[in-house]
């Protein structure tokens, strides 16, 4: 699960200026000639590049060093279109851990350590082995005889798969996904990780890329996390964001179970059988005067809308929605205008507009009109 160590750092740096998106690989690593990839392109495996580093270290299982990623990545082929279909890339990876790097001044493992494993208190997370330590086995199909895996470093593929950890370290990571400290990542740029960028699965429709997060939609719920694979090893670490519910799977053998399914499987048994207790009801204190006169039935493009106030912010929920359907969420940012700043029609404006007397008219959200009465697009006010 290293990626999304990552990509933590990946967002961290955006957020602080140091990298935009959409930035090509070029912009970090100048004399790059793999023109037009970009950042968001590889930590969402859309870029459409070879899956591993040149020279094959897979088949030798040896593994490049950092400058050998550099050096090769003007070798490595586009083997796809770019955003036409995902395309796992470890190499995008080790080039997003060396974009950390360069811009850190630093090598990536010890950005790891002190921007996240050290403040998150995960002292059992690291590129280097640490005892006591489970190793690494391949049980063959056709005995029950295990045969032991090499201990292999990953060298300059560590952004793509070189940390080593605990479960108790990763439920911490998995808290730290489900509700990040403000201090090290915004929550609404954790948010804005877990936003689709592809559909990884496009048969089934149950497995999506973010930022870096795969997005596994199992029974009716949404885990994001990522699922790992290293020789003699294979991981899962998924959480359901909602409920704050993490499921860690680690596996000491190269061919166990789906990491993934069984991990939200495991994350789904604990939901329905340990769920979490329902938020307690709790009173307003008062309904802001501006707000009094929008409150109540309201109808656009069809649909019956109800507005209401929920501890002093104004909400807009769908008649047919069912409770546990999100409300959008309005902030005011001047007299008669709003701003969704969650649900439905998120960043569009509400407007509220007035007739000569003064009194409410009608609203525009998103530019469309709603009205106290249900009408036609055309009607007349």
């Amino acid at each position: 699960m290293s990626k999304t160590f990552t990509s933590v750092l990946v967002m961290m740096l955006r957020d602080e200026g140091g990298l935009d998106l959409d930035d090509t690989v070029e912009t970090h690593l100048p004399g790059s000639t793999q023109g037009g990839v970009t950042v968001r392109q590889l930590l969402a495996h859309t870029s459409g590049m070879q899956r591993e580093p040149v020279n094959g270290p897979f088949e030798h299982m040896v593994m490049p060093e950092r400058a050998e990623i550099v050096s090769g990545w003007d070798e490595a082929q586009r083997v796809g279109r770019p955003h036409d279909r995902w395309h796992y890339s470890n190499l995008g990876f080790a080039v997003l851990g060396e974009i950390v790097a360069r811009l850190e001044g630093r090598p990536w493992p010890e950005v790891v350590r002190d921007r996240l494993t050290r403040p998150l208190e995960m002292g059992r997370t690291g590129t280097r082995p640490q005892e006591p330590r489970a190793k690494g086995y391949y049980v063959p199909p056709f005995t029950d005889v295990p045969l032991p895996e090499p201990d292999v470093d990953a060298k300059g593929l560590d952004p793509a798969g070189g940390l080593r950890s605990t479960a108790t370290d990763l439920s911490r990571w998995g808290g730290f996904l489900a509700e990040p400290d403000a201090e090290i990542l915004s929550p609404d740029t954790l948010e804005e990780m877990c936003q689709p960028q592809v559909m990884a699965d496009p048969r089934g429709w149950t497995l999506a890329w973010g930022l870096g997060l795969q997005l596994l939609r199992h029974e009716g719920r949404t885990w994001v996390g990522h699922t790992g694979g290293w020789p003699g090893s294979v991981t899962g670490c998924f959480t359901e964001r909602e409920s704050a519910t993490t499921a860690v799977l680690l596996m000491n053998a190269t061919t166990p179970v789906a990491p993934a399914t069984a991990a939200a499987g495991m994350g789904t048994l604990a939901i329905e059988r340990e769920p979490v207790d329902p938020q307690p009801w709790t009173p307003g204190t008062a309904v802001p005067e501006q707000l009094a006169p929008l409150l109540g039935h309201w109808y656009t493009e069809g649909s019956h809308l109800v507005l209401s106030v929920r501890q002093g912010q104004l909400e807009a929920r769908l008649a047919a929605a069912p409770r546990s359907a999100p409300p959008a969420v309005f902030t005011e940012v001047a007299p008669d205008r709003y701003r969704t700043v969650s649900g439905r029609e998120r960043g569009e404006p509400l407007v509220v507009v007035r007739g000569s007397d003064g009194g409410v008219s009608h609203l525009l959200w998103a530019t469309y009109r709603v009205t106290r009465e249900p009408l036609t697009f055309d009607a007349p006010l």
